[in-house]
Formats: C-alpha cells, sequence, structure tokens
C-alpha cells in the first residue's frame, strides 16, 4: 500500500508532465552546445541578448548568438582545443561569457569557471589544480595580474574576452576576442564525439575551510536541469529576462541556460544599474538570492518611511489590511506552513475573511503597491530565488504588491536545483517539491535511517543533476556521495504531507546552548531582519547559558529614531557636522542597546514556533 508521501509525489509528478509538455523540447539532444543550433532556427531574430554595460555593449539575436557561439569554437580548435580539452575561465556576466563558455564546450572542451574579481591565489590555484591549458580572461588586467605567476603552469594559450591589443609575449601567446573570432572565421569547426557522461565543467567551491573544491558536473547533468525547469517556469518566446547573478555561478548559469533555450531575451545588468534597468528593460522573469529582494523591500520602505506622517499611517493600514488578507487568502488555499490541517469549516471561514477584505487590499494596490510593483517593471510574471533560505515578512510582501515568488533549493554539487515551488502550490516557508527525477530523503543524521514525514532531519537527495564528483579528490567525494548514489546535503529539513521540503538550518550551523537545546539559526534570524534597524544578523552562543546576536545596523533608520528621540546618531565614518541643537548618541549607547533588545525580543517572539530558549540575551533569572 502505498504511504501518503508516496501518492503526494505521484501527485506532483503527474501535474508537472503536464507543465513539462508546454516548454520547448530539445528532445535526442545529447550535449548542451546542441541546443544553440536548434535555438538558432527556432527563434530566428529573436533578440537573445542585450549587454548595454558590457564592453563593448552589444546586442545579438539568436542566430547571431549562435554563430558566435561555432566561430569562437572554431578559434580555439584552431589553437588546439579539442575533446576533453581542460580551459580555465575567469571572466564576469557579459555577451562574451556565455559565448565563450559555450564555444569551449562546442570545440570539446571542459571550462573552469570563476570570477575575474577572486583573489590571485585563488585563480591561480583552479588553473593549475583543474589542469588547464588555455586561459581565458576578462582583460588585460587580469591577465597582467596572473601572467607573472603562469610560467610554471600548464598554461600554453591566452585569450582576452575584450578587444584590448594583447602585448607581445614571448613564451605565451595571447590573442584578443576579435582575433580569435577571425582565426575562427579562417578554420572549419571539427565535430566532437562529447557524451552525456562527459564533463562539461568544473565549478569550484568556495573553499572557506581549505583549498576550493572542482565540483564535476555532466552535460547530462546540465540537460536535465535544462529539460525540466518547465514544471515551475513557463515563459514565453520573447519574454524578457534580467541577469544579475555571477554567469558562472551554477544557479544564475543553468536557469540562464533554460531561459534562452526558450527564447527569451536577456539583459545583463548589474548593482549599479539593476533599478534603472527593472524600469526600461520591464522583465517577465529574473532569477536572484534572498539579498536581493531583500533590497528591493528595504528600499520600498524607505521610500514609506520618508513620507509625511500622514501618509504613513495610511499607507502602514493598508499594508496591514493585506497582510491580513494574505493570511486568510493562504489559508484558505491551505498554503499555511504553520497550519497544514486545517478542517473545512476553517478554511471556509477563511475564505469569507479573504473575500472581506479582498475589495481594501486592491484598493492598497492602487493607491500603494502599484509603485512598487512599477520599481520592477510591472511586468514580471516571476521572480525566482535561490541561494538560500526565504524570510517569511519577504514572501509576505511581495504577495501584497503582486510580484510572484518562486523559491528552489540545491547546490553547486546538485547542478543545482533539486526542488522548486509551484505556481500550482507555492506553499510559502517551504523551498518547494522535487523536480522531475529527483529523489529526496530525510535521515537520521547518525544512524542514516528514514525518519517519518514532518520529522526534522539531515536531507539526501539522489537525481541525474548529481555531480559526478570532485575533481581529483576521491576522498572528498566519498564522504557526501555514497555507492547508491544518494547525496549528502549537509542541510536539516523536513517534509511536509504534500511533499514540499522546509529547510531548517546546515546540520553544522546547530547552536547548542549549555541547557542541551538546539537552537537552528536561520529561521530566528529570518525573524530579526524584519526590524527596520536591523540590516544583517549572525546568532552566537555555542555552549553558553543563551543566544547572543552580532548585528550590522540599518544606519538610515538608526537615524531617524534617533532625530525622533532629539538626538544626533553619530558613528565612524559618518562625516556630518553635529547639528548644535541635537546631542549625539552612539551605538554603544544603552538607549540604543535597549532599543536593539526591544527589537530582537518582539521579533523572535512574534515568529511561528517560539521558544523560550529561543530568545537573544541573557537568560531571564
Amino acid at each position: 500500500m502505498a504511504s501518503s508521501l508516496d501518492v503526494a509525489l505521484e501527485t506532483v509528478r503527474r501535474r508537472d508532465r503536464v507543465f513539462l509538455q508546454q516548454q520547448v523540447r530539445y528532445d535526442g539532444v545529447q550535449v548542451l552546445p546542441q541546443i544553440w543550433p536548434l535555438a538558432a532556427q527556432r527563434f530566428g531574430d529573436t533578440v537573445a541578448m542585450r549587454d548595454p554595460h558590457g564592453q563593448p555593449p552589444a546586442t545579438l539575436t539568436y542566430r547571431q548568438l549562435c554563430d558566435r557561439i561555432l566561430t569562437f569554437a572554431s578559434g580555439l580548435q584552431a589553437l588546439g582545443v579539442s575533446q576533453g580539452t581542460h580551459v580555465a575561465l575567469f571572466a564576469d556576466n557579459s555577451h562574451r561569457w556565455f559565448i565563450a563558455d559555450q564555444g569551449i564546450m562546442t570545440a570539446g572542451g571542459v571550462n573552469a569557471v570563476r570570477s575575474a574579481m577572486a583573489d590571485t591565489e585563488e585563480l591561480l590555484y583552479i588553473a593549475e589544480h583543474s589542469d588547464s591549458t588555455v586561459l581565458v580572461v576578462q582583460d588585460l588586467a587580469l591577465w597582467q595580474r596572473l601572467r607573472p605567476h603562469l610560467d610554471p603552469l600548464p598554461i600554453r594559450q591566452g585569450i582576452l574576452l575584450s578587444d584590448q591589443p594583447p602585448p607581445q609575449e614571448e613564451s605565451l601567446k595571447l590573442l584578443s576576442f576579435q582575433q580569435l573570432l577571425a582565426l575562427g572565421n579562417d578554420h572549419s569547426l571539427q565535430a566532437v564525439t562529447t557524451q552525456p557522461a562527459d564533463l562539461a565543467t568544473l565549478i569550484y567551491t568556495s573553499g572557506t575551510t581549505g583549498k576550493p573544491k572542482g565540483v564535476m558536473l555532466t552535460h547530462g547533468n546540465l540537460l536535465h536541469q535544462i529539460n525540466h525547469f518547465g514544471a515551475a517556469v513557463q515563459p514565453q518566446v520573447g519574454d524578457g529576462v534580467l541577469g544579475i547573478l555571477p554567469s558562472w555561478h551554477s544557479f544564475e548559469r543553468t536557469v540562464e541556460y533554460y531561459l534562452y533555450s526558450q527564447g527569451c531575451s536577456q539583459t545583463y545588468t548589474t548593482i549599479r544599474h539593476v533599478k534603472t534597468d527593472l524600469r526600461q528593460a520591464q522583465p517577465q522573469y529574473m532569477v536572484g538570492v534572498p539579498r536581493l529582494w531583500e533590497s528591493i523591500y528595504e528600499g520600498a520602505q524607505k521610500q514609506f518611511r520618508e513620507q509625511p506622517p500622514g501618509k504613513q499611517r495610511l499607507i502602514n493600514t493598508f499594508f496591514g489590511l493585506s497582510h491580513r488578507y494574505v493570511n486568510q487568502h493562504w489559508r484558505y488555499q491551505d498554503l499555511q506552513l504553520d497550519e497544514p490541517h486545517l478542517s473545512p469549516g476553517q478554511r471556509l471561514w477563511a475564505g469569507v475573511m479573504a473575500a472581506v477584505l479582498w475589495p481594501l487590499h486592491q484598493l492598497g494596490k492602487r493607491l500603494v503597491y502599484g509603485k512598487v510593483r512599477a520599481a520592477t517593471g510591472g511586468r514580471v510574471k516571476q521572480l525566482i530565488s535561490g541561494g538560500g533560505s526565504l524570510a517569511r515578512h519577504i514572501d509576505v510582501f511581495f504577495e501584497i504588491v503582486d510580484v510572484p515568488l518562486l523559491v528552489g533549493y540545491g547546490l553547486t554539487e546538485t547542478s543545482p536545483v533539486l526542488s522548486v515551488r509551484r505556481p500550482w502550490r507555492n506553499l510559502r516557508g517551504a523551498s518547494g517539491q522535487p523536480i522531475p527525477q529527483t529523489e529526496l530523503r530525510v535521515v537520521d543524521p547518525d544512524s542514516r535511517q528514514d525518519l517519518p514525514q514532518g520529522q526534522k532531519g539531515l536531507v539526501l537527495a539522489r537525481g541525474p543533476q548529481i555531480m559526478a564528483g570532485y575533481y581529483k579528490n576521491p576522498e572528498a567525494t566519498a564522504k557526501v556521495l555514497d555507492p547508491e548514489g544518494w547525496f549528502d546535503t549537509g542541510d536539516l529539513g523536513w517534509l511536509t504531507h504534500d511533499y514540499n521540503l522546509v529547510l531548517t538550518g546546515r546540520a553544522k550551523d546547530t547552536i547548542v546552548l549549555t541547557n542541551g537545546e538546539n537552537i537552528e539559526p536561520q529561521p530566528i534570524e529570518d525573524a530579526c531582519v524584519r526590524s527596520p534597524y536591523i540590516d544583517q544578523i549572525m546568532l552566537v552562543g555555542q555552549d553558553q547559558r543563551s543566544l547572543g546576536a552580532l548585528i550590522v545596523p540599518n544606519l538610515e533608520a538608526l537615524d531617524q529614531w534617533a532625530a525622533s528621540q532629539g538626538r544626533y546618531l553619530q558613528v565612524a565614518g559618518k562625516d556630518d557636522e553635529v547639528p548644535p541643537e541635537m546631542p549625539p548618541i552612539s551605538l554603544e549607547d544603552e538607549a540604543v542597546q535597549a532599543l536593539f533588545r526591544r527589537e530582537l525580543t518582539r521579533q523572535v517572539k512574534d515568529r511561528p514556533g517560539y521558544r523560550p530558549d529561543d530568545r537573544i540575551g541573557p537568560p531571564s533569572s
């Protein structure tokens, strides 16, 4: 007899099959580069990418993009790159990054990728450890930074992604981007026999504990992601995408592959230009991490705080009413994580309350929230979030302003997506249901025995997107990947009755107090950053009687609070003159410390599932 989880998983798979039939398919494609000639045929003169801030700026159609990729690959082959050649690619977002990435794979090569802004020592380690013989870099400045250290390495050829004229090298040949394309135009591209199980890329982990590890992702790993993202995201040809995350990062990279495979038009932006580009590009999709959505939230809060007192009260009133509407609406749809088993009567009553509040919520959208949505361009179909858990108040905020937000979960080692919320089952607080062909288990961290549904444990995953291992590091591979193919994510979580994964923290991040209580810091940190006075927070307290916190304050909000107290906030690096009528106050002042204690207590107590041990600060006597 099938368990309730088995039934729930079959429901997910059945609905996924319906959605997947609607995406542009690439059946028969064996390796990633085979997609782009087919995309050029299907989408032709549709704009594939806009790079307004690139050096140089560029706009390419799908036909032009495919042509550049093939020409770049021909140039690489003319230089001796063949099947299995390892190529280090050190550069940041641009249309040329994508051309180089797919040009390397088209030529039969394997790329090892990293940001151009990484430390010199780290880049040299990756170049050497990856056995790269060709080095592709962003510009001449990076080449000159690395060049004095390259002679002991197996690097025999350098390529710039810029048009800067390369200096004359005696021992190491260097070509500009245009020189490589010219070389490619003079040579015919030779077909390669790459297979799905062959290595496509090496993505090196951050190396916060020791040297970074090279995650081996195959063409099959990457194609699995492209072939199954349609279960959650269904773009139309020509839909706009705004890209801001590093293209070499596994999350941005595979979602970009998918969106390009569907005929989308992506605009590359930067932190400096993102606000302007959101309004001008008016994207339907954007991929980001929680910090990006938090910055949009904080920007809106800043605008609200700058309004006259009367208007602030009106805004707060509407947000309060809409918050109530959203909560009742979610209860009616059975989308409240902390209330998973409402009775039919309770759900019906929630529906009635939502209907009563709906007109006021609509009025708020017209008078207040429309301006926030306009700041995102006004046409967003979905924001796609990964790279960490999302605080509940961010989920609520984007629901109120009518900007759909889907959250996914995964790691570099899993290509990266393991699960994602579905538009038809967007359970806030969860990290979504497994994408097709993916298995998730929650086990006891010590015994590795399966735990019942709803019980917290270690999350294991298995599927076609799991890495081939860590490059030249079988010991590290064996620690996380067992003989049956189960990957140890290192994350703690539990499964809901409908197979949504809820993450509660990292196994190694658990704080154990002296009373033996285990505290997962992430949910408490997520609650605390709701305070307007807290920008970032990290809990501490291992082997202590109570939790403590390291806080990065929101100085702008704190400034306004100080002014309301008739004081002037004085902090290091702030060179404003102190108004003579306002006595200064510092972060160390008892009044400021008391404000933070009140905020921490309020936010922690207000969160669902509060326990006395969650309190931050000395234990009460």
